[in-house]
């Protein structure tokens, strides 16, 4: 019988292996489950978002009965750090939004023109920590003193035998912006006011890339997450796009790369305009993950011999497919992507999901 150690050090070797398009014993699952743990465990959302350390002890639990799954993207919820990431508030389970409600960015004009000229003028980390505690009204030093238990969670996935896929996770900078001044201002700041945005996400991007800098050797993680969440080419004319997304996507990954890890970008919605800018990138350094906004046959056709590719078992279906369904689109990715390959859903797993659909899934790859 297999120990812990030994499911824990086979899961890491297959996931190396998919991650430099190597031959594996089988295609590794690694899924984005968080509030699908909460709706597995019979326990409400409001519940789940608590606490960090809750929700990781529900996923927990949750993983090891799913079967053989690889792994989890991460070891518990970030639903509650949202703000953190796209600089706007965000509303919870139990809170603003009902006890089994998933949470939603509330997205609106927070940050005002004048803010570039104080990031250039006085840096991202002073301006950060203010706008959260100020304007958004985020107890930021709760939710730091909550993610001491990070370490502590990843071991006791490890200690099971289950791979926490990406210990390290980061926004492409854009967002920032993006989500503090609101989608639709910041498209107009773009036309405006463009040199003085470049400024200020140079700025933003220096500090971050130096943290992170820091952070991965700390904790010298396989995979770093970074999420573009609204930086897909379909949403910029492509001159904007270059200068205000992939400069910033390319520096992050880059430095990424340079310090040892795989970059992971989670490309929602639609790149098939830009997939040929990934041939940028080492081989096998990259990561394509899609939420099957970007066609995953035209990744595989464009890019597929340098980046692995995951995803990309769609919502819809997990949630009102039949088991049969769910089985044979996995296995048709499974023959069709090749080496290079982590099966996935199609970005997070949907809260009502079905358990046989999710086990429909996980079958595809491991044949059981």
């Amino acid at each position: 019988m297999n120990t812990p150690q030994t499911l824990l050090a086979e899961r890491q070797t297959r996931l190396k292996k998919a991650l430099a398009l190597e031959k594996v014993d089988r295609t590794p699952v690694i899924l984005q489950a968080n509030s699908f743990c909460a709706a597995h465990m019979g326990v409400t959302l409001a519940d789940f978002c608590k606490s960090f350390q809750f929700s990781h002890e529900v996923m927990l639990r949750s993983i090891k009965e799913l079967g053989d799954v690889d792994g989890f993207n991460a070891a518990f919820s970030e639903g509650a750090m949202f703000p953190l990431i796209f600089m706007s508030k965000v509303k919870l389970p139990g809170r603003e939004l009902g006890p089994n409600e998933l949470w939603q960015l509330d997205e609106s004009e927070m940050m005002i023109p004048e803010d570039y000229d104080t990031i250039i003028d006085k840096g991202w980390g002073s301006f950060k920590m203010d706008y959260l505690k100020n304007r958004l009204g985020v107890d930021v030093d709760d939710i730091l003193k909550q993610l001491e238990c990070v370490p502590s969670a990843v071991k006791n996935f490890n200690d099971a035998g289950y791979l926490v896929y990406s210990e390290l996770v980061a926004t492409s900078v854009n967002e920032y912006f993006g989500g503090g001044r609101s989608m639709v201002k910041y498209m107009t700041d773009l036309y405006r006011i463009p040199e003085k945005v470049e400024a200020a996400t140079d700025v933003v991007l220096a500090e971050q890339l130096a943290e992170m800098r820091q952070q991965i050797r700390a904790i010298k993680p396989t995979v770093v997450f970074i999420s573009p969440a609204r930086g897909a080419s379909q949403f910029y004319r492509p001159k904007f796009w270059e200068r205000f997304v992939w400069k910033y996507v390319k520096a992050t990954a880059d430095m990424i790369i340079e310090e040892g890890a795989v970059c992971n970008i989670h490309a929602d919605a639609n790149w098939e305009r830009d997939l040929s800018y990934f041939r940028e990138f080492p081989k096998g350094k990259i990561v394509f993950e899609t939420d099957g906004g970007t066609d995953i046959y035209k990744i595989k056709e464009a890019i597929g011999d340098r980046v692995c590719i995951k995803g990309d078992v769609p919502a819809t279906m997990l949630v009102l497919g039949t088991p049969d369904e769910v089985y044979n689109y996995s296995c048709k990715l499974i023959k069709d992507m090749g080496e290079g390959f982590i099966l996935s859903s199609g970005c997070s797993v949907p809260p009502n999901a079905k358990l046989e659909n999710m086990k429909a899934m996980i079958a595809a790859a491991t044949g059981k």
